[in-house]
Parts: structure tokens; sequence; C-alpha cells
């Protein structure tokens, strides 16, 4: 069930069509794709082409004595074999620092890092090749707890000190610090009538996207080389990729190849580089297709946490203070971790009016795998630690749970921890309230039990024993789009021309499609901006300027931003042709089933005989408004360009026996601003909802001494069509005046509220306090920690 309730809208929208704006049309790859015939990265194919593959380190922290390629080298087949001796250009790379190797220099700071690469003419022969290299290692100390990580004079440094170069201070990635009102005080302390206090823990979670990483690199005649690839933003591998292959940015050019879901993994670089340089030594298009287990150690994750949390309130429930820190495992490199520290720390208190706060977030360099950007983006683990704290307050009161939640609620004019004003809606109570209000599920009923109702019933472990059933709530508040003074941009460039007769208008941008439907959007606004019936999508690359990351819930703010700058660019041509023309002098000129229209006078003339041979062929580029980086001391500033809030509701049942859990309903409420593809809005919420429900009872990567234990989709559990319950869906349309058509970020707030909702659900249900996630049956059952 999923319901759209409009409650605001903006003007202006040009005109109306089916498949524009608030249309839902199909999604031109979405056949394709159900049917098994879509083409993905993993699929190319190129005459000549050569497979490559790297060798990965089997521990987790070590000094390589040597590296011997001897044999390798000599192995029938082989064409090349590579370490960072061989790399033409800069030896390092990364997304926000370049603190990363290319291949491994020296030293082995995690478990599956790339030391070697092989390009031969067939995976086996590189899997025999890569085999015969041998490597000796001097095994080092991991460094891998937090205790650990914060005090490198005992247990030691993930990079030396004269490696950090000022961006990190230890083995301190980046820390940031929130105060407001009057902090938290021994004063501040006494006005409030109950405290609450919690240490939390959120595992290390994947995307566990469907399509390893895979791509081709193609040499070129000019001495570049072309890499078609499945990544979440072709600019930016551009610009870490050119300087290790020694080559300009014009040399390096990417097309975007069919990417098999993203969620933030994809954000860093893969295989990317080893392709290139593989490509570029032999002379010869190189593949590099991942296996399932090389997919975990190839990409980061999202960042396990330790969070403690300190609540004051006074009796009738509203919240007086907040003591928090968060500690976040960034793994070896950096990554993303600085921006998602920012996150952590200015999201950290929730969606609530908070008057008094002292925060502390700070992400860690360890011997752990790399961690870095994933749905959510450090707003999911603080959600899961404030959500909580919502709950034990609210039992502490013997309060409604929703009660307390909606009390303190921000709305819009609420100021944020960070000092920056809620300047769009913030329906916080009212999403709470519309989710309580959707009817329950039917309770289960015992006397005629369907084994597909029952927790673990379908491996036959349960016959209904046992069975408790619960209801939980959460609500959580996410950023959308780069904050921080990051300037935010897209480009879209638009060409309308005559075809066959018709107005055809086609939309380029270097947008990544992973799923997210932005191929859909973006012919949907041309389609209303321009009047067209025919709109035609260019593959995405690097000839178009950067549209920036499919990422931060941006792209249909940002990128389509652009495309509607660019339309409406066209369209003031065209019209201004007429004008010029035909003398027109409608104030009123609009454009409508492919004709130029006046609302006084009619329909005026054919787009098609207005333009003849002619064509309009422009770019814009659209840019958000301003974001200013946090104060590094207070976390003041106005950091974030908008605010998205979602809302669930989880009813679960559990064998308390067992310890096994089944989700019976998560029902959501969200506000998207403007629903510019209802269809793939309510699917955003639900695929959200489902990443949240696996973080909560079943997603994490097991870490042992800094060694994945679980690399595989057998050990590391994701849901599946029977674990994914029916999605009841509640749709707000409350414009946001600073966005384009009003619309607000759609797809990382439902990975937040929905862990918690589960999570509470589960504590209502067995009234344990449950304060890890995921959870696990031993956790339920009393035999685990």
């Amino acid at each position: 069930m999923s319901t759209i309730r409009t409650e605001k809208n903006l003007q202006g929208i040009t005109t109306a069509h089916p498949d524009g704006i608030g249309g839902s049309p199909l999604r031109p790859d979405g056949i394709l794709k159900v049917k098994g015939e879509f083409a993905y990265s993993s699929d190319m194919w190129h005459e000549n082409m050569l497979w490559g593959m790297a060798l990965r380190s089997p521990h987790a922290h070590a000094k390589i004595v040597s590296v011997d390629i001897t044999e390798a080298v000599r192995h029938p087949g082989v064409e090349a074999v590579m370490t960072y001796e061989d790399i033409p250009g800069s030896k390092f790379y990364g997304l926000e620092i370049k603190d990363q190797p290319a291949l491994a220099m020296g030293k082995i700071r995690y478990h599956g890092e790339a030391i070697a690469i092989v390009a031969a003419d067939h995976p086996e022969t590189a899997r025999r090749a890569l085999a015969k290299i041998k490597v000796e290692y001097e095994i080092l100390p991991t460094i891998t707890t937090e205790e650990q990580c914060l005090d490198p004079e005992t247990y030691g440094y993930v990079h030396e000190p004269a490696e950090y170069k000022g961006h990190a201070s230890g083995n301190v990635v980046h820390s940031q610090k929130v105060v407001y009102g009057q902090g938290v005080t021994d004063e501040v302390r006494a006005l409030a009538d109950v405290v609450i206090k919690g240490d939390y823990v959120v595992g290390m979670q994947d995307q566990a996207f469907l399509g390893p990483e895979s791509g081709l690199a193609v040499p070129a005649e000019d001495g570049g080389v072309d890499l078609y690839i499945a990544t979440q933003w072709l600019h930016v591998d551009r610009e870490q990729i050119a300087p290790v292959l020694g080559l300009p940015e014009n040399k390096v050019r990417l097309t975007l190849a069919g990417v098999g879901g993203a969620f933030g993994g994809r954000e860093d670089l893969s295989m990317q580089i080893h392709a290139c340089l593989l490509a570029q030594r032999t002379g010869k298009p190189v593949k590099i297709v991942y296996s399932r287990e090389e997919s975990f150690f190839g990409h980061v994750h999202r960042h396990p946490a330790k969070l403690s949390y300190e609540h004051g309130a006074t009796r009738d429930g509203k919240l007086v203070y907040c003591d928090a820190r968060i500690v976040l495992d960034g793994g070896a490199y950096a990554s993303a971790s600085p921006a998602v520290v920012g996150n952590a720390a200015s999201l950290g208190m929730g969606p609530y009016e908070v008057p008094n706060v002292n925060m502390l977030a700070v992400a860690l360099y360890s011997n752990n795998p790399s961690c870095g950007a994933m749905r959510g983006f450090g707003a999911v683990q603080a959600c899961f630690a404030y959500e909580a704290q919502m709950d034990k307050l609210a039992a502490e009161l013997n309060m409604d749970p929703v009660e307390l939640r909606q009390i303190n609620a921000v709305e819009q004019g609420s100021i944020m921890p960070t000092g920056q004003e809620i300047d769009a809606p913030a329906p916080v109570a009212d999403l709470l309230r519309r989710v309580k209000a959707l009817p329950l599920p039917p309770a289960l009923d015992t006397t005629h039990l369907d084994v597909r109702d029952i927790p673990g019933a379908l491996s036959n472990t349960s016959h209904g024993e046992g069975i408790v059933r619960g209801v939980g709530y959460a609500v959580g508040i996410k950023n959308v789009g780069f904050s921080e003074g990051f300037d935010d941009y897209s480009t879209a460039r638009v060409r309308l021309e005559v075809i066959g007769g018709e107005p055809v208008a086609m939309v380029h941008t270097a947008m990544a499609e992973v799923g997210q439907g932005g191929v859909t959007v973006h012919g949907q606004i041309a389609r209303t901006e321009l009047g067209v019936e025919q709109v035609t999508i260019h593959p995405a690359n690097t000839e178009v300027g950067s549209a920036g990351s499919t990422s931060a819930s941006r792209q249909t703010y940002m990128t389509g931003g652009a495309v509607k700058l660019a339309c409406e660019a066209v369209r003031n041509e065209l019209v201004a042709l007429g004008r010029k023309r035909y003398g027109w002098d409608y104030n009123d000129l609009s454009l409508v089933g492919g004709k130029v229209v006046s609302a006084s006078a009619g329909a005026l003339v054919p787009i098609a005989d207005l333009l003849g041979d002619s064509a309009i062929d422009l770019t814009r580029e659209h840019h958000h408004r301003p974001t200013v980086p946090f104060d590094k001391e207070t976390g003041q500033g106005f950091g974030h360009v908008q605010y998205t809030f979602c809302a669930h509701r989880a009813v679960v049942d559990v064998d308390v026996e067992l310890g096994l859990v089944k989700v019976v309903e998560l029902a959501a409420a969200q506000d998207v601003g403007k629903a510019l593809n209802p269809l793939s809005v309510v699917g955003q919420i639900q695929g959200g909802s489902t990443q949240g429900l696996g973080l909560a009872v079943m997603e994490e990567i097991v870490v042992k001494d800094g060694k994945v234990r679980n690399p595989s989709f057998t050990d590391y559990l994701i849901p599946t069509i029977l674990d994914t319950p029916p999605m009841p869906v509640e749709v707000l349309e409350l414009a946001d005046e600073h966005a384009p058509y009003g619309l607000r970020g759609v797809g990382e707030a439902p990975t937040l509220s929905s862990t918690p909702a589960v999570v509470a659900a589960i504590r209502q249900a067995t009234g344990l306090a449950l304060n890890r996630v995921p959870v696990r049956p031993e956790h339920l059952t009393g035999t685990g920690e």
C-alpha cells in the first residue's frame, strides 16, 4: 500500500504531460533488467581483450619485505605484471585525501589490499599467474580497537606521522565538535529531572550490490585511455585516475557502463586504476571483473560505530540537554570519513529541539577494512542511538514513545544544534502521527498457522512456539546534497531539434544511473519544460561537465535542477526565435503538445515548424545555495542545504525461545517536497527501508584481528523477498521553496529510521535492552554479548 498526500505545491510547472513531472512512466531500462537482457559492465567485451586481476594481501598489517614476480611474468598467456614500481605517475589517490597507494608500497594496512596486478589472455591464466607471485611479509601487530587507535605511542600508527601531511592527528582521521546553548555543564544537568544514558554499537554493513565491480579500459591512439565503468561519479574518478597514469585529464575519458547497484560503495575507486594501468602497459583492452569475495575487499563499507549518549529531560518530557560521543572506525584509508564525521556530528541530536548540546564525533584510522560512503552516510549510526534513547526516556517517564518524540520534534523555524535554522517544512510530528494511525496488521492466528508467517518456520526450526509481537517507532533526519562549503553543482546539456518531422529533445549529463531512476526523471523534466513527446537520454560520460556523485540524495535535486535550467534556456531561445520571426508580443507563451502556445491566443505554431532545420543546443550548471564549513570547535555554521525526514513503524514477531525475528510490517511516512515520479519515490522509500531492516537483524561484515571472516553472500546475509514485509508508505508533498519544483531528496532518509524502528519493536516484544545492531539470535536468547 502506498498513498501520496499533497499538502502544498509550488506553482510554475510549465505544462502537464502524462509522462512529465508527477507521472510515473516506465523506466527505459526496467523491462531489460527484469528479463535479464540489460548489459551490465561485467558483460562488456572487446576484440583482443585481456583479463586483469589483482594479488591481495592475506594479512591486515604487515611490512612487504620482497615481491618476486619472475615466475608470473614467464607464465604462458601473461602480458603484464605490475607492482607500485611500475606506476608511471602519482603512486597515491583518494576521494578526499590522497592517502591510498594504487598498489601497496612497502606496507600492508588492511586485509585484501592490492599488491600486484596481472593482465593475461584468460581469467584462469591470470589466477595461475597471481599464484606464482612470491611475497615475503613481516607480520605487524594489528591496530583495530578504539583503545589502540587512540594510543598510537603504545600501539603504533596506521600511517606514520610524516604521512599525515596535516590532515590528521595520530590515528584520528577527522573530528568534529558541536556545542550549542550552554553546552552540557553541571548547572545544565541540574535542570533535568530525568537522566538517561546509553552505550550503543553499530556493526559494519556492506552495500551488497548484486553487480560486482567491473569495467573495461581501452587504450587510445592519442596515448590516452577510454574507460567504460560502473561508478557513481565519473569526473571524480577521472581526477584520481589521470595523475596515477601520468596523463592529463583530457586523455582519460570515462563512459558509464551498466551499474548493478551502488549505495555508496562505488563512490571510491576499486579496479579503475588497475584496469587503466594494465591497458596502458599492454596497449590492449583490459577487462576486470571482481569475484564476489574480492568485491567485499575491493570497496569501502559503512563505518562501524560506538556511540555514547546522555539525555536529560524534565518530567513533562521536554529535552534539556544531550551529551554525546560518536566514534567511527574509518579503517586503513580516509575515503569519505571526514564528511561522514561532519554528518554524524551535525545530525547526531536527531530531529529534536535540544537546547543544550555537547557532541564529539571522530573517525579513526585502523587496520580494519576501509569505510566510507554508504546510504545514510553517518546519520544512520547516530539515528540508532538517539532513537534508542527516546524509547528509554519514554519508558522512564511512563510516556507514549510517539508522544515524547512529538513533544520535542523540530518544525519549520527550529534551530539545529549547528545554529542553522530549518527554513523549509519539517513535519516530524505529523509523520509520526501518520505512521501511528495506520491500521495494524492482523494478529497472528495461532489456531491456523501458515508456516510463512512464523519466524524460522520455513527452515523447519519452529512451529509457532514462544512467539511474541512487538511494535516500535522511529524518526530520523538526513541532509541532502554536499555540505560544509562544498561547491555542489551539476551540468546538463539539452538539444532540441526536428527529426522525422517531430521535435525531439536530447538530454546529456554525466549522472551515474545506479538504479535511482534519474534517466526517467530527466525525460520527465524535458517533456514538462519543452512540451515535447520524444526525449532521448545521451549516455553519461565525461564529454559533458560534471554531474557530481550519485549520492547524498542529490541527483534529482542537482542534476534534475540542471536539466530544468537547460530546458528553460532552450525554451526561452525558441520563444525568442518566434518573437523575432512572427512578432509575437504575448507574455504568456509556453510549449505544450509540440506547439508554442499562448494562454490568451491558443496554439501559435508547431515547434517543428519554428525550428525547421536548425537546432538549439545549450548547457547549464545548477548550483545549490552556498553552505559553509562547521566551526571546528563549536560545530556552528550553515552546513547543510536541505533536510529530509522519514518516520517508521515496525511490527515484528519474535520467537523468544529460538531468538528468531520476522518483520511483519514496516510502514513509513516521508515528506518528499514534490514527487516528480511517485512510483519511483515509493520504490526508493521501500528500498531504503529494506536496507535498514537488514542492518537491524542480519547484515554485518564480521572482522576479527583485522581480517574479514564472511566475504560471501553465503555468510553475509541480506534481506530476500521472504524477509521483506509489506511496506505501507504515506508520501507528503510539502514544497521546499529553495529546491527545483520544491522537491526534497528521498533515497537516504528511510534507511535511517527503519533500523531503530525494527529494533524498538523487538525490544517491546522481549523487554531486552538490545543496544547493538544487527540483533542476532544469541542476543535474544541470552547466549551472546
